[in-house]
């Protein structure tokens, strides 16, 4: 976990007992590899005292009937019960068997309670989680929201994961605790069913949508005109790239479904629209923060959001980046047009790499499904949560991907020592005190201040307390007084009931039963497919999104004195876009816009992704559709390695025809002579290219964009400033830090960039192509002019990472995964990370291709988003199904089963997915029996 205490006070003794920890630790891996005498014996026993029993039999409190857990060669579980009470309760068991220091970190993070685990250097960051207050919001949904039977079932679940810890003392639960515990006296507390219910806040703020595309647009103002941010944020590429929904906003006709009916060639996908606002697609961005950019007062405000932006980058990734190019895709097939004659279904969903990795795969069986017990269903889980968050039942599949709806407001409130101001009066803040205890002894207490629309998050910053005093708002402002705070509205921070959700989906027979379902998802907003063994496909946009007022986008921080600027309301569910068997017979949903803006009266959002994975994965089904043809399972599977790169595409062809006078640039330039644009792990051609694409954005954007903006990215790979001659002089080639300007700033590179950059390819002489002169180069006033000191500066940079010969160059050996344990691999001691993290694999794939492996241009080539899991449901035929982890079902570090799907994962492939009684049967290598 990343540490935050900057108090030089509590440096000095945290260093010591750093340095403590670390020679301790060091003492426990020499021991745990020495190998000999009594040394070997206590370093294996250690090692292997937290494995799990696989077999045999063990009683569990509670249970009514026994229940079999079979484990397949992978150590996948799939578990069987007689009540639904049993089956969760054993899940519960299970989870904490295989993942439990996972999950007791999660429900730190969530809690706000990582400093009692990882010591004072979390302070901050627990202070801003308790300033959201998830936990206290998940509280709420388990005492007011959730239904009865989901209440039980979150019971049964925390009591099974409670009969685990039972007995068992910090060495049998996980190695990490071992490590831990040579700092602190660390002792896990028991689960209680709102630790599950918490995790889906944790997911929500991830895949929040655009509040930080909000905070920089707030920022650009302060050098960038209306027109060239314009520039930077172009408008969804319709024209281009098809929306989920193509033929209207919300189908019509899935209204009329019916159940019994068998899907036929003519079904119409949608038509026509409903629902009315007063709000368009385009409406809005009147009124929000940053005018006067050259002022004081703009200085301000730059400065809040600044100071925002550096909060909000000290909570942790749970889920992944937020950023244009994490995402997921998701894909249906009629069977009209697969070799099955039934719908396919893939889902990949893309997040930060993590060890283990956030899926668990399970299958949850009831031996006889009945009232009492009446799940039969097998996917993805989250460890710490019951039931199956994607996957499929004996009837239907199911998948997700990032709906990316803006459901976030920034609010600039104007404030006071009483409270803040509405209108023309002072309405008081709702307070609340929360105490943070620290390991090792001591707590800290914060205040926590809200006002209607949310909790001051401008409070946990000592920068942020002070903000706003002029800043500028281009709505009229009352007096400031004391100055102003900034409050985050969240649809999240509203009880829901999403738990009962995941319930029903699991339960659900057909579209009637998933959209039922869908309509308690409250948050995050997802996109929804579907399958069914009856052979329909359908699509379901569900979630709260909130209705604005006129005059009001959320593109940017809103006046919180203004009283018109709240929400409205919601988007009614009905009214939400849904597809049931369209007419071109497949759906794709890859995190681009969902419906036409024009043709849909509610505004979801102004920053969707911008459609490459989308288009592409589209592209590939019609090629295969094509004069009769058909998809296979494996074009499937094919499909989600799919490495083209759309940006590659448009750029390439302007980079051959640039002329090359150097002869060693040339050399370079030469590999992309015949490339198809495909990013494979042994291309020279993608390695060269994704260099040159990194260092146009940076000449380009980079010393562009405000200060507040700009990235401090390691130190870049650049041909000396005096060197200019023979090959021989490239071995000379050294890390010059002070050639560049340090403060530098540089775009991620996502599909938002391609459009940019196509936006303004015609015009060969924008400002954008300007770069200042160097010591080592001239100034540029044109695109190619841009292109070519691009291509150069590439050319040097790979020589210093990969070599002087071209042809030893290959994208793998640049962009490359390590999957590292999130706490304790992280950042603890290094021996510590080699005993926890694995890695590096040589990875093909990239930014907003289909296969998205996701680097950030920022900050170099590295891997830091996934496809987290893959899967090919095959509708019907249940066991000729596929699928895939990031890692392994364990969670210990030692364990046969850690990392032992990533081989796999990486070049590919799947594994077999039995489902039926009698392939996993087939498939059962252990099984435990637990009893009452």
């Amino acid at each position: 976990m990343p540490s935050n205490t900057t108090a030089s006070s509590a440096q000095k003794p945290a260093r010591r007992r750093g340095r403590r920890a670390r020679l301790v630790v060091l003492a426990l891996a020499l021991v745990l590899v020495a190998g000999v005498g009594c040394g070997a014996y206590w370093g294996v026993s250690t090692v292997r005292a937290s494995f799990p029993q696989t077999t045999g039999t063990i009683k569990l409190k509670g249970l009514s009937a026994p229940v079999d857990v079979k484990r397949d060669a992978n150590g996948i579980p799939q578990l069987y019960a007689s009540t639904d009470e049993d089956l969760f309760r054993a899940q519960g068991y299970v989870h904490a068997q295989d993942r439990f220091w996972e999950m007791d970190v999660r429900r730190h993070v969530t809690a706000g309670r990582l400093s009692e685990m990882f010591g004072a250097g979390q302070v901050e960051t627990d202070a801003f989680l308790r300033t959201l207050g998830w936990h206290r919001v998940a509280q709420q949904e388990f005492d007011e929201k959730l239904s009865p039977e989901t209440k039980k079932y979150l019971q049964a679940y925390a009591d099974g994961v409670n009969g685990y810890l039972a007995g068992r003392d910090n060495r049998e639960l996980s190695l990490e605790y071992v490590a831990l515990g040579l700092t602190n006296d660390y002792k896990p507390e028991k689960w209680t069913p709102v630790d599950s219910v918490a995790w889906l806040k944790a997911m929500a703020w991830d895949l929040r949508g655009n509040m930080q595309d909000e905070i920089d647009r707030s920022l650009m103002t302060s050098r960038l005109s209306e027109q060239q941010i314009k520039q930077l944020y172009p408008e969804y590429p319709y024209d281009l790239h098809q929306p989920v929904v193509t033929a209207g906003a919300v189908d019509d006709d899935a209204k009329k479904w019916d159940p019994k009916a068998r899907p036929s060639s003519d079904s119409e996908g949608s038509g026509g629209s409903s629902g009315s606002s007063s709000q368009g697609g385009g409406a809005g961005g009147g009124s929000s923060v940053g005018s006067d950019s050259g002022s004081d007062a703009g200085q301000g405000a730059q400065t809040q959001l600044s100071g925002l932006s550096d909060v909000l980058d000290r909570v942790p990734a749970l889920l992944g980046p937020n950023g244009n190019g994490i995402g997921s895709n998701s894909w249906v097939v009629s069977g009209k047009y697969t070799t099955t004659n039934k719908p396919l279904l893939a889902n990949d969903p893309h997040l930060a790499p993590q060890l283990p990795s956030l899926w668990a795969q399970m299958g949850l069986h009831c031996r006889a499904v009945s009232d009492k017990c009446s799940f039969d269903v097998s996917g993805y889980t989250f460890s710490g949560m019951p039931g199956v968050v994607i996957g499929h039942n004996d009837d239907i599949a199911w998948g997700f991907t990032n709906l990316g709806a803006d459901v976030t407001d920034l609010y600039l409130e104007k404030i006071s020592r009483t409270g803040w101001t509405s209108g023309s009066g002072i309405k008081p803040f709702k307070v609340r005190e929360e105490t943070i205890r620290i390991a090792g002894g001591g707590s800290k207490k914060i205040t926590v201040r809200e006002t209607e629309h949310g909790p001051l998050i401008s409070d946990r910053s000592a920068e942020l307390e002070r903000v706003g005093e002029r800043a500028p708002v281009r709505t009229p402002a009352p007096d400031r007084g004391n100055g102003f705070g900034v409050a985050l509205r969240w649809t999240a921070l509203d009880p829901g009931n999403t738990m009962d959700a995941v319930f029903k989906l699991n339960r659900a027979k057909d579209f009637a039963g998933f959209r039922a379902a869908a309509k308690d998802f409250d948050v995050p907003s997802q996109n929804l497919i579907y399958a069914d063994a009856e052979g329909h496909i359908g699509y379901q946009a569900p979630g709260r999104i909130p209705v604005r007022a006129e005059g009001f986008d959320g593109s940017m921080p809103a006046p919180g004195w203004n009283p018109t600027s709240g929400w409205k309301g919601y988007i009614p569910f009905d009214e939400l876009p849904y597809e049931y068997d369209p007419k071109r017979g497949y759906i794709v949903t890859a995190n681009q816009a969902v419906v036409d803006a024009e043709k849909y009266p509610y505004l979801i959002t102004k920053d969707y992704g911008y459609g490459s994975r989308s288009q592409r994965i589209n592209d590939i089904i019609e090629s295969k559709i094509k004069d009769g043809g058909k998809i296979s399972t494996d074009d499937m599977r094919t499909m989600q390695t799919d490495n083209q790169s759309e940006i590659a595409k448009l750029l390439t062809p302007h980079l051959l025809r640039i002329d090359v006078s150097d002869p060693h640039v040339r050399e370079a330039q030469k590999l992309l002579e015949g490339w198809d644009y495909t990013q494979e792990p042994d291309s020279g051609a993608a390695a060269y290219f994704n260099a040159v694409w990194r260092h146009v954005l940076k000449l380009a954007f980079g010393n562009k964009l405000p200060k507040e903006l700009r990235i401090r990215g390691e130190c870049l790979n650049v041909r000396p400033a005096d060197s200019t001659g023979p090959v021989d002089d490239l071995n000379s080639l050294v890390r010059e830090c002070g050639q560049r300007d340090a403060d530098s700033a540089q775009p991620d590179g996502g599909d938002r960039w391609y459009e940019v950059v196509r936006g303004l390819m015609d015009d060969e002489d924008s400002e954008w192509w300007q770069a200042p002169k160097t010591r080592k180069d001239v100034a540029t006033t044109t695109r190619d002019e841009l292109f070519a000191r691009a291509m150069k500066d590439a050319r040097w940079e790979l020589t210093a990472e990969l070599g002087k010969d071209v042809n030893s160059w290959s994208w793998g050996r640049l962009h490359q995964l390590t999957l590292k344990n999130q706490t304790l691999g992280a950042e603890g001691p290094d021996i510590l990370k080699r005993m926890l993290n694995r890695g590096p694999w040589n990875l093909g794939g990239g930014e907003a291709a289909v296969n998205a492996t996701g680097w950030n241009a920022a900050g170099g080539y590295d891997v830091i988003w996934v496809p987290s899991m893959r899967m090919v449901v095959n509708v019907g035929d249940w066991d000729r199904s596929r699928w895939i982890n990031l890692t392994g079902a364990s969670g210990h570090a030692y364990s046969a089963h850690y990392t032992d799907q990533t081989d796999k994962w990486a070049k590919g492939e799947l594994l077999d997915w039995a489902y039926s009684d009698k392939a996993v049967a087939a498939a059962t290598e252990d099984t435990l029996a637990l009893r009452p």
